[in-house]
């Protein structure tokens, strides 16, 4: 074997375990946004889990809100659908943008909900009422937090994926671009 030989199996091999260490970066990347939307998903379960509460303690005091309080449980099953859809697939950008689409839906109808408890002092003065209300508050504290991890590693993973020679890597072995969530 030649001196020329030697070197350019030396490169092809340089190369080949280069190509490998970049796909592996991008599938720790990949991996790690998944795992931090696995963090979103546990907060709005938290907060899934939490509204059925609030709204059958309100249903004591606004008996003639039906409709709002029908709407917020609808909301919430249709954001919770979304949700579950996106932790299947957290790197589809279209079960993320459903999901942002009704988070948007859930977070209106939650946004009436409490406009109208304004105008029920014994339902604002309730023990119940004001933990769940506190608890929500927290989770939401939470979501915003997990979001903020999520969308910083999303934004590593699309960095390390459109930087060349990683995007060499990226596009044959369908690393698609991630979708951030909305705050």
């Amino acid at each position: 074997m030649s001196v020329e030989s030697i070197i350019a199996l030396v490169v092809i091999i340089g190369l080949i375990v280069y190509g490998i260490a970049i796909y592996n970066g991008l599938i720790t990347a990949k991996n790690r946004f998944k795992n931090n939307f696995a963090q979103i998903d546990v907060q709005l379960q938290r907060r899934y889990d939490l509204i059925p509460n609030l709204v059958e303690t309100a249903k004591r005091y606004m008996k003639h809100e039906r409709d709002t309080l029908e709407a917020v449980i609808q909301a919430r099953n249709q954001a919770q659908g979304a949700a579950q859809s996106a932790a299947r697939a957290p790197d589809d950008p279209k079960a993320i943008q459903a999901l942002i689409g009704a988070e948007g839906v859930l977070g209106g109808a939650l946004g009436k909900f409490f406009a109208l408890a304004e105008a029920y002092p014994d339902l604002k003065a309730n023990q119940t009422m004001q933990q769940l209300m506190e608890e929500l508050a927290s989770t939401e504290n939470r979501v915003a937090f997990a979001r903020q991890a999520f969308n910083d590693s999303v934004m590593e993973y699309n960095n390390q994926r459109e930087q060349f020679p990683n995007n060499l890597i990226a596009g044959p072995f369908n690393f698609r671009e991630a979708q951030r969530s909305k705050s």
